[in-house]
C-alpha cells in the first residue's frame, strides 16, 4: 500500500510517502511558506519513489486542530489532488498524531491556540492502538482537564507558552515534557493505514478541517493587557 500524507497545522510543513511500511518524509519549518513548500515537497517525494500521484492508494492529512490558515491550506491541496486523481482521503487528528509519534504509553498534548488558550487532548495506548482519555478541546491553560493516574508524557508547544500554569496544573502527573513535538506526516500516514485497508475512507470533498474553535480572533476590547 502507498499513502501520501501531509500536515500544515503548525509552523512546520510535513510530508511523507508511506510505501508498505517504509517511509520517506520531509519536515521543514515553513513560517508562512506552507503553500510554497507543500506541492514542491510532494512532487519531490513522488519523484524519489518513481511514482505518479495516481500510483498511490490514498491521501492522509492532519485534519486539526491547529492553525486555521494551515488547515485550510492542507485541505485545499488534498481536495485538489484527490479530485484530480480520484483518490480517497483520510483525515487524522493532529493531536493524536503527536501522541503516536512518541514511545510513551500515556501522552497529554497541548498546542498553543493563541488568545490565551490551548488545544488539548490526552491519549493512552490500547490494544495496539490509541484510546482518547480526554477528547480534543480548546480551553484556557488553567482549565485543562485533570488526568487519571501518573506517568504522563507531556508534549506540544503549549507546554512552553504556558509552562508555569500547565506544570502546576499537572504537578506530580508528568514524567517528562517535550515542547518541540509537532504533528508529523509520517505518523499521520501510519495512523491512516487501517482506514485505507478497511475501506473507511472519504471522497475529496470531505477533506475538511476540524477547527474545534470557530472564533479566529479577539476584538480589541477582548485582548488582554500586556
Amino acid at each position: 500500500m502507498k499513502i501520501l500524507a501531509l500536515d500544515t497545522s503548525t509552523e512546520y510543513c510535513s510530508v511523507a510517502l508511506w510505501i508498505d511500511g517504509r517511509v520517506d518524509s520531509r519536515d521543514e519549518r515553513a513560517g508562512q511558506r506552507h503553500s510554497e513548500l507543500l506541492l514542491a515537497t510532494i512532487d519531490e517525494l513522488l519523484k524519489r519513489a518513481a511514482l505518479r500521484l495516481r500510483d498511490v492508494d490514498g491521501i492522509a492529512y492532519g485534519e486539526g486542530p491547529g492553525s486555521f490558515t494551515g488547515l485550510r491550506i492542507a485541505c485545499g491541496v488534498v481536495q485538489g489532488l484527490a479530485f484530480g486523481s480520484g483518490l480517497p482521503v483520510v483525515g487524522i487528528g493532529t493531536l493524536l498524531a503527536m501522541a503516536a509519534g512518541t514511545e510513551a504509553e500515556n501522552v497529554v498534548c497541548c498546542v498553543d491556540a493563541r488568545m490565551n488558550e490551548v488545544y488539548h487532548a490526552a491519549y493512552s495506548r490500547h490494544e495496539g492502538g490509541w484510546r482518547a482519555v480526554r477528547e480534543p478541546r480548546v480551553c484556557a491553560p488553567d482549565a485543562v482537564p485533570d488526568l487519571p493516574g501518573e506517568r504522563w508524557l507531556a508534549c506540544g508547544n503549549g507546554f512552553a507558552a504556558y509552562a508555569d500554569t500547565l506544570t502546576s496544573r499537572y504537578a506530580g502527573k508528568l514524567i517528562s515534557i517535550d515542547t518541540d513535538r509537532y504533528p508529523r506526516a509520517r505518523d499521520i500516514a501510519a495512523l491512516a493505514v487501517p482506514y485505507f485497508e478497511s475501506g473507511h475512507v472519504a471522497s475529496a470533498e470531505h477533506a475538511v478541517p476540524v477547527y474545534i474553535r470557530d472564533k479566529v480572533a479577539l476584538r480589541i476590547d477582548e485582548r488582554p493587557n500586556r
